[in-house]
């Protein structure tokens, strides 16, 4: 095994091209096409490199018939590879791993740490690019290495996976896949595990039966053999035939092998060369019948050709056929041919066979391999006088496809029709995005079905709005254009599309039916006939008796028009399609709904009040909706409470829970709870949301609330203290108006939800102009940076005198965060304000009532110095009121407070725990009405509890 010198993944732009992808740019020319793909399918289904939730599904096992094929394959290759510090893992038809052998313990430790071991699910949907997923989606063999690995745990490693496929059913039954440290990995790893799946196919038809192992054997001997003559040594690995004539070659000799008349057709290939085909009966010994196609290729240099493809031949492979059923001498005149007659006479001078054209081994095919491939004689031509010799300079004669006869042309469109529509729909509709699924429908049908494919929508489906009536005259959106070549002369993507009413695409849309025009002249359109082509069929995309769109199928490189069979199978490709674009425009609805729910939920404008300046930030995830949230909640007193949570997940769920739990906050508030008093009874309410309690008749638990952590503080800029508590969120941040950046060290508690614990507070003194940060662990964690290293960095940009709040939020964002957060992240940055003295009055109190009218003097004068004359009466009355209750119905010393803020606040505080209640008094009551008219008088009143009592407070407005 040959080791590169320079890792795959660390040539070029690959180093940094996966966090590019991830923030949203384009990295076509840096990523191989494969893993392009696979990162694009990863993304759209919502998986984050950093977080990855394998499923473990226990007892997992194969088909017998599969285990006892691949059970010596797998021994063999452990053998082999006993030394190269790699191990084999065998995976079922959805990606799960059943067995894993060898490796080493140190591998086999590491890759224990990633899930990737028996019972574990390795499909691309739920951990990314891999050997065993991305082979499954590509249902190819695929190499993956290092940072190509779309998961982060998995860059250190290399990997090359195989399907297994049921070599009679084509159905993938199982993945095999070689995985070993980055640093170890080859490309010939592919070959490897290549090779290894075909041996296992090859067992699996122990199990078959005669005639099925019959045609299969057969079928692989000719393309074995066909492949052997043209793969000649001293041959230049230019002079091979390129893909596209490969496929030329495959389409026109099972065509030919289709017709029940034809005997010969003429192929142009590449570089000047042509290609002959000739197609006739064999028979063998025992009655058995086929048909070979031959192939003569003229011009050009000799031809170094790769395997071609066949369909099976019923020919016994341990039987001989000594004869073709055709006669000797001059071969059958072929049917009349459209053009270059003379060049076709002399070709078929060259490929008339002698009557021992075709000779099978009579003894199990020497050097036939595991695989049931074997050498097949060469097919000798006749040597004439007039016709060249099978090694003339410039001509390769050699067998092509071996069939059986009377396999009409309706049957191998079928067959063809069948596969592709399997393939359709394992490709079609990966995702959840309207876009992609219009792309991979594009991706599909080029160059297979059609040369041009265009998908056009309405705007409101790609917003997931319901798509109305769609006339001749709607304009369409061109979401999706797939072109054999870019020279398409078709509307780009992304252009408005408007059809005249005369083309098949608007008759189809006003007649809501599928258009077939077969001829250019028919199908018109200045665009189209530019574009050469001829030929085109148009279907309506519609699902659930809507039409979503069109989708344009347009024929120019290939000669073969649409036909009949063509619309329908266009019908059903488009028809799977509307139900996947469907789903994703429903989907892409009820995301956006949720997006709007959270936005509701979340702050809107700034909160009026004096304490605090603040600024903050929300960044949604790359997944979406989430559910972090902040709050900056006025209380009594001049404070302000300053909240940060964040409920773990995303998606409608999580926006709906953090809008409960900041709606219970903000209640919460207004009884003017302590911090920890209101974290505990936070945390009761989501104890009890997850356990389902709740109005419904029938409750359900939720999921996923369990997890939600919250940090909540409240400042009160009289005292400049400030009280803080958490539930399993992290720390805040104080920077002091020197810069200093210190990270508070409060008590750890755990999530809210989880009951049972006493949360503490901490009390800090705070300088006037400190910056109070609060934030969510999306900020500071992430798949490449921990959590400690997270805060080292925040702590860094904070460092910073003078800065206002608005400037922190953007400096923090900047240096923390990448444009695409894989979570989603709140910021709130406080920066605090101290109210003066002189807008401060308080008085002690003593318990006399006859001391109640000095205090009223007291208050007279201070309004007055305030220049607030016009509410003497009232703040009097109030104070009066409020103090003569404390004296006559409380206990402790009374004390008497104005503050002057955006409201005039009037508080009376006293030892007692007794809260006064609001009444209605009766006429003939002689008490009771004071409290009344002070709630008349005011705009707001209420009672909080204080450590020493209570404190009874108003506000009036000011004028």
């Amino acid at each position: 095994m040959i080791l590169l010198s320079v890792a795959w993944d660390d040539i070029g732009g690959l180093v940094d091209a996966h966090e590019r992808f991830l923030a949203g740019a384009r990295v076509d020319a840096d990523v191989r096409g494969s893993v392009l793909d696979s990162w694009k399918r990863c993304r759209s289904v919502g998986l984050e490199p950093d977080r990855l939730q394998a499923a473990y599904a226990p007892d997992l096992t194969l088909e017998d018939p599969l285990l006892h094929a691949a059970e010596p394959v797998l021994k063999n290759l452990a053998t082999s590879l006993s030394e190269a510090g790699m191990t084999i893992a065998l995976c079922d038809g959805q990606g799960r791993m059943v067995q894993r052998l060898g490796g080493g313990r140190q591998l086999c430790d590491r890759l224990d740490e990633v899930n990737f071991a028996p019972g574990f699910d390795a499909s691309e949907r739920v951990v990314g690019t891999n050997g065993v997923g991305t082979a499954l989606a590509e249902r190819n063999p695929v190499y993956v290495v290092g940072r190509e690995h779309f998961a982060d745990c998995l860059q250190p490693f290399a990997c090359a996976g195989a399907p297994v496929r049921n070599p009679l059913s084509g159905r993938i039954e199982a993945v095999l896949d070689l995985t070993c440290l980055r640093d170890e990995g080859d490309p010939a790893m592919l070959r490897l595990v290549g090779e290894a799946a075909r041996a296992i196919e090859a067992r699996m038809l122990e199990v078959a039966t005669e005639r099925e192992r019959a045609l299969l054997a057969a079928y692989r001997r000719a393309t074995a053999h066909a492949s052997a003559q043209w793969r000649q040594p001293g041959r230049p690995d230019g002079d091979e035939l390129g893909p596209v004539d490969r496929a030329v070659l495959r389409e026109k000799a099972e065509e030919l092998l289709a017709s029940p008349h034809r005997t010969l057709d003429e192929v142009t290939l590449s570089g000047g060369r042509t290609a002959t085909l000739l197609r006739r009966q064999v028979r063998g010994a025992a009655g058995e019948t086929g048909v070979v196609v031959e192939a003569r290729i003229v011009g050009g240099p000799h031809v170094r050709q790769v395997c071609l493809s066949a369909p099976t031949a019923p020919v016994t492979p341990d039987r001989a056929l000594p004869q073709p059923a055709v006669p000797s001498g001059p071969a059958p005149a072929p049917s009349p041919a459209p053009a270059r007659p003379a060049v076709r006479s002399a070709a078929l001078r060259t490929v008339v066979p002698t009557p021992a054209e075709v000779q099978w081994g009579a003894q199990g095919e020497p050097g036939a391999s595991a695989a049931g491939v074997g050498a097949l004689p060469s097919v000798a031509t006749e040597r004439g006088s007039d016709a060249p010799g099978r090694d003339a300079p410039g001509v390769d004669a050699r067998l092509l496809l071996l069939g059986e006869p009377g396999v009409g042309r309706l049957a191998l469109l079928a067959r063809r029709r069948l596969e592709f529509l399997h393939d359709a729909g394992v490709r079609i509709g990966t995702t959840l995005d309207v876009t992609r699924t219009a792309e991979e429908l594009a991706e599909v049908t080029v160059p297979r079905f059609a040369d041009f494919v265009a998908v056009d929508l309405p705007d409101g489906v790609l917003l997931g709005e319901e798509p109305g009536p769609l006339g001749a005259d709607t304009p369409l959106r061109r979401v999706a254009l797939g072109a054999v070549h870019e020279k398409s002369r078709l509307h780009t993507v992304g252009d408005l599309v408007r059809y005249a009413a005369s083309t098949p695409q608007a008759r189809g849309l006003e007649a809501r039916q599928s258009m077939l025009e077969p001829v250019r002249a028919a199908a018109g359109g200045e665009r189209i006939l530019a574009a050469g082509i001829h030929s085109l069929v148009t279907v309506p995309l519609r699902a659930r008796g809507e039409t979503l769109g069109l989708v344009s199928f347009y024929r120019a490189e290939k000669t073969a028009p649409f036909e009949d069979d063509d619309l329908a199978l266009a019908q059903e490709l488009a028809g799977r399609a509307a139900i996947c674009i469907d789903n994703a425009r429903r989907y892409t609805r009820e995301h956006n709904t949720a997006l709007a729910l959270q936005r509701s939920l979340l702050p809107r404008g700034r909160s009026e009040q004096s304490a605090v300046e603040v600024a903050y930030r929300y960044l949604p995830a790359q997944a979406g909706v989430g559910g972090d949230w902040f709050d900056v909640i006025p209380l009594s007193g001049a404070r302000v409470a300053l909240v940060v949570g964040d409920v773990v997940g995303h998606g409608l769920h999580a926006a709906a829970t953090m809008g409960r739990l900041r709606t219970a906050v903000h209640n919460f508030c207004s009884l003017d709870l302590p911090p920890d008093d209101l974290l505990t009874h936070l945390d009761d309410l989501v104890g009890r949301l997850d356990r389902g309690e709740g109005w419904a008749a029938e409750s359900s638990p939720d999921s996923g609330i369990v997890g939600a952590t919250c940090l909540y503080a409240v400042y009160d800029p009289v005292s400049r203290r400030c009280t803080l508590t958490r539930a399993g969120h992290p720390l805040p941040a104080v920077v002091d108006p020197d810069g200093t950046v210190t990270f508070v060290d409060l008590p750890s508690a755990p999530p809210l939800g989880l009951g049972g614990i006493a949360f503490e507070t901490v009390e800090l003194e705070l300088a006037e102009g400190s910056q109070l940060v609060l934030y969510t662990d999306g900020l500071i964690e992430d798949r490449h940076r921990d959590i400690d290293a997270g805060m080292q960095r925040l702590g860094a940009v904070l460092a910073q005198a003078g800065r206002p709040p608005e400037e922190t939020c953007e400096a923090v964002l900047d240096a923390l965060l990448p444009a695409r957060p894989s979570d989603d992240v709140a910021l709130l940055v406080a920066r605090t304000h101290a109210l003066d003295s002189d807008r401060v009055a308080q008085w002690d109190v003593p318990s006399d009532p006859a001391a109640v009218s000095r205090f009223r003097a007291a208050v007279t004068e201070q309004l007055t110095a305030w220049g607030l004359e016009e509410l003497s009466f009232t703040v009097e009355l109030v104070a009066s009121e409020l103090v003569t209750n404390a004296i006559r119905h409380a206990t402790g010393p009374v004390r008497l407070r104005l503050l002057r803020d955006r409201a005039l606040i009037c508080e009376v505080s006293d030892g007692s725990s007794t809260s006064p209640r609001l009444r209605r008094a009766k006429n003939e009551d002689e008490g009771g009405r004071g409290l009344f008219l002070v709630a008349q008088l005011t705009e707001r009143w209420g009672t909080r509890h204080t450590p020493e009592g209570k404190i009874i407070w108003t506000e009036l407005a000011l004028p």
